[in-house]
């Protein structure tokens, strides 16, 4: 998987988009795995505090094949390798 960032800060919330092309698989799969990392995304318990800003999300096919927690581990690793994407909290 792959992440493009672009920082504002103006734009909140962070806005995530999705390029995943036929190859990714049918029209169903494609929005099957945008809802899936959405609600990962906006799910409390296991939400990633996004810096405001746009994100362009890019997978291969695999990426599909990924089940719940291989997906959050996966979404974790790609937006902690983009410097200043993730806010975090300073006890």
């Amino acid at each position: 998987m792959s992440v493009v960032a672009l920082p504002d800060p103006e734009l909140v919330p962070p806005r995530v988009g999705f390029r995943l092309g036929r190859r990714f698989g049918s029209a169903v799969v494609r929005n099957t795995f945008r809802r899936r990392v959405r609600a990962l995304l906006r799910d409390p318990a296991t939400a990633i505090d996004l810096a405001p800003g746009a994100y362009l999300i890019g997978a291969s096919p695999a990426a599909a094949t990924l089940r719940g927690p291989e997906l959050r581990r996966s979404i974790e690793r790609l937006f902690d390798a983009v410097p200043g994407a993730v806010r975090r909290s300073v006890p």
